[in-house]
Parts: structure tokens; C-alpha cells; sequence
């Protein structure tokens, strides 16, 4: 048999990548009017920018069956966990919960992806192809928390409004986010959102993310990954833009942010994940 990733839907990995690679996926809620609603699972409509609308991570319970499942998939060979920052939803901490409930040792490992969206979702690309080679499991483990460890995630966001009311940003960006920020860029840092920097127009909030972007991917190659919420459009131009000016792209997958992610981030955000040396 063959060790399982297991990931949370906020890493908005592509349905046909979680298909060829097997990855386990346990679906994140959205509350809607006091619904739970299972994100990938359930349709969903909804109005992002309610303050009625707030998102829950998945039970220790919904994760010790799902960790369950893919143990016993893989033949005892171990399962590999990667989940959303710790920094930013329950859900690692869920996970560590439903770890300690069951009687597996160390056959599965949890690894906190300092990050959210393909921030986590590439890490979860990394180890699951090396789990499809037949890698053991600590290859499996450490190949995801050295992707974690190099990522680096940016966001440009409309408004920062949503992400301070759902908690998501630290104190000392809440404080520069009361300034009249026309486009806050974001990124992650130790798995917390932090206030990076702000622009006067939308053209130039992405010329800066791009350069960050740049920046961090390196010389030596590099994964990259552009979500947006509602701008398809921005997005694909900045996807042609990195794939240009980043040399040696090795991946670059592009996807919409899910719902439990676009609840915080709002219509119109723009992300780009960097891991430089790849996913390979």
C-alpha cells in the first residue's frame, strides 16, 4: 500500500489533483442563518459580504473518522495530515484532538501548513506525490514541513473588514488597517495574516504583489499558485505575468478560493502562494 494525505478543504486543491493523487479532503463548514453547510460537499450561495455568514472548522470527530479511513486505505503504511494554519481556524488543533483519540501511535503525523488556500494546498501537492512514489511515511512528513516552511502566501483584499471581524489579522494590522487603505496587500508570516503593505489603486496593489511573488520564488525554480475570488480575469493576467518573470515555473496551478476562505477574504481578493524549489 501506499501512505495517505490527508488535507481540509480550505486547501483548495483542484478536484482532478485530488483525484490522481488520492488526497483525502474533510470538508470546513460555512453557517449560513445558523446552517451548516459542508464546503465541497453541499451547494452553496452566499453573500459575502454578510456579517451573517461565518465559517467552523471540522470536529475532532469528522477528523478522527477521516484520519481512520486513510490508515486503514493505506495498508498501516501511515497517514500524512496537512491543515490550515493553526494561526487561522481550529481545525490543526481539531486534528491533534482526533490523533489523541485513536490508538494509532505514530503511524499519523499532523502538519500545520503555516498558511490557508494552496498556501496549504501545494504543501498537500508535495507529499502526496511522494506518497505516490512509495515514499515512507517520515519522507512523506517532512517533504510537506519543508513546503510549509518555504511558502510564502499574498493577498490583495478589497477590504480588510471581514478578515478583522472573523480575527484573522493580528493586532498590530488591525491597528494599520483603520487607516484609509484604498488596497491592503496581505501576507502570511509564521501563519498569522499580517498587513504587508498598501496601495493607492487596484493596478498597483498588483504590480507590488507580483513583485513579491517575484522576489520570493527565487532563481532556482518555483511552485506558484494565483486563487481570486470573483476576478478571474486579474488573476490569469498575473498567473502570465509570474509564469514570464519567475524563471524555471515548475507548477502553476490556479483556482478560485473556496467558500470558508472567500467568507474571510471577500469579493475581488486576489492571492498568489510562491513555494520556491517546487512541489515536485
Amino acid at each position: 500500500m501506499a501512505v495517505v494525505v490527508v488535507t481540509d478543504s480550505a486547501a483548495n486543491v483542484p478536484a482532478e489533483l485530488v483525484s490522481e493523487l488520492g488526497i483525502v479532503v474533510v470538508p470546513l463548514h460555512v453557517l449560513v442563518d445558523d446552517r451548516a453547510i459542508d464546503e465541497g460537499v453541499d451547494d452553496i450561495e452566499i453573500d459575502y459580504g454578510s456579517s451573517a455568514v461565518t465559517t467552523s472548522s471540522a470536529s475532532p470527530g469528522e477528523l478522527r473518522r477521516a484520519y481512520t479511513r486513510a490508515l486503514a486505505r493505506s495498508g498501516g503504511d501511515g497517514v500524512v495530515a496537512v491543515h490550515i494554519s493553526r494561526q487561522l481556524s481550529a481545525t490543526w488543533e481539531a486534528g491533534r484532538q482526533a490523533v489523541a483519540d485513536m490508538d494509532a501511535g505514530d503511524r499519523v503525523r499532523l502538519v500545520d501548513s503555516l498558511s490557508a488556500g494552496l498556501g496549504t494546498g501545494l504543501p498537500v501537492l508535495a507529499a502526496a506525490r511522494q506518497a505516490r512514489s512509495g515514499a515512507a511515511l517520515e519522507v512523506v512528513y517532512q517533504t510537506a514541513v519543508a513546503a510549509a516552511g518555504r511558502a510564502s502566501t499574498f493577498i490583495v483584499v478589497n477590504r480588510t473588514e471581514q478578515l478583522r471581524r472573523g480575527g484573522r489579522l493580528s493586532t498590530a494590522a488591525m491597528f494599520f488597517g483603520t487607516e484609509l487603505v484604498t488596497k491592503p496587500i496581505l501576507q502570511i508570516v509564521d501563519g498569522k495574516l499580517e498587513l504587508r503593505e498598501k496601495a493607492r489603486t487596484r493596478s498597483k496593489a498588483y504590480a507590488k504583489l507580483v513583485a513579491a511573488a517575484v522576489e520570493a520564488a527565487g532563481e532556482q525554480g518555483a511552485a506558484i499558485a494565483v486563487q481570486h475570488l470573483g476576478a478571474a480575469s486579474a488573476a490569469s493576467s498575473i498567473a502570465g505575468q509570474l509564469d514570464e518573470r519567475i524563471p524555471g515555473v515548475r507548477e502553476l496551478v490556479t483556482a478560485e478560493f473556496g467558500p470558508t476562505l472567500g467568507v474571510h477574504v471577500g469579493t475581488g481578493a486576489v492571492g498568489v502562494l510562491v513555494v520556491p524549489g517546487g512541489c515536485g
